[in-house]
């Protein structure tokens, strides 16, 4: 069986699929580690967190949770964005916006079909409109929002990476959301998924990913030509509507 079947044994049908069945192995396949050798849990690699200001990771990373259905990874990426720009509510009576509020509010029928459970997901140019349409709905109506979509991996567009994620890194006014095939990042299925990006460690050449895929994993690192890398794996046929999609990056500036 192919490494998809490490994670489920089942349908692959959605954007940022944290697969729902138990690992499945042939007779005689051996098992893969929780995360290959482009990814390195935070819990293991968290010395640039304790030396640097890392602003982004202190204001998004507690805003962010579980994708709240198998196909919510968008919805769960853009929530912890807008909360984390706008941050936590002053008043005891008033709740941390949640996926499912976040999704009620801004009332869009597509992203609500593409985000339940068993649904297609989202493409790339879905996430951008979507990530507008919930900065408006949570009060952040001067938000920016601005897509960035690499083609190719010559060193101009690492250039042009780098220098976004370094930008991002200065200050927690501006958020990134990356569109990604994961398992070019974790060594394990081979699909598109959307998450933050919690800190760039620009001497080690290293971007810290902010996981909402938590049933599987945790926060981990992946190198930057490696991160590149995965935004432009395009997506299979097995993921139907979404066969083809290459990804990119979302930035919303408060």
């Amino acid at each position: 069986m192919t490494t998809l079947s490490l994670r489920a044994f089942g349908a692959v049908t959605a954007l940022g699929l944290s697969l729902i069945a138990a690992p499945l192995l042939a007779e005689g396949e051996t098992p893969l580690p929780k995360l290959g050798e482009n990814a390195t849990a935070m819990t293991e690699d968290f010395a640039y967190l304790k030396s640097a200001d890392a602003p982004d990771y202190w204001a998004f990373a507690p805003f962010v949770k579980p994708q709240f259905t198998t196909s919510a990874c968008s919805i769960a990426a853009v929530t912890a964005a807008v909360n984390g720009l706008n941050g936590l509510p002053a008043l005891a009576e008033d709740t941390v916006l949640t996926q499912s509020v976040l999704l009620e509010e801004v009332g869009n029928a597509d992203w609500a079909a593409l985000s339940a459970e068993g649904g297609d997901g989202v493409k790339f140019d879905q996430l951008v409109s979507f990530a507008k349409e919930a900065a408006t709905t949570t009060g952040l109506n001067s938000a920016k929002v601005e897509a960035w979509k690499p083609t190719d991996d010559s060193e101009a567009t690492l250039a042009t990476l780098r220098e976004q994620l370094a930008a991002n890194e200065a200050s927690a006014e501006d958020v990134l959301m990356i569109y990604f095939n994961q398992g070019v990042v974790t060594g394990d299925w081979d699909g598109p998924h959307v998450t933050l990006i919690g800190a760039y460690d620009a001497e080690a050449d290293k971007v810290l990913l902010l996981e909402v895929d938590q049933e599987w994993y945790v926060p981990y690192w992946t190198p930057v030509p490696v991160l590149l890398a995965s935004m432009l794996k395009p997506t299979s046929d097995e993921h139907g509507p979404l066969e083809g999609e290459t990804g990119g990056m979302v930035r919303m500036v408060k």
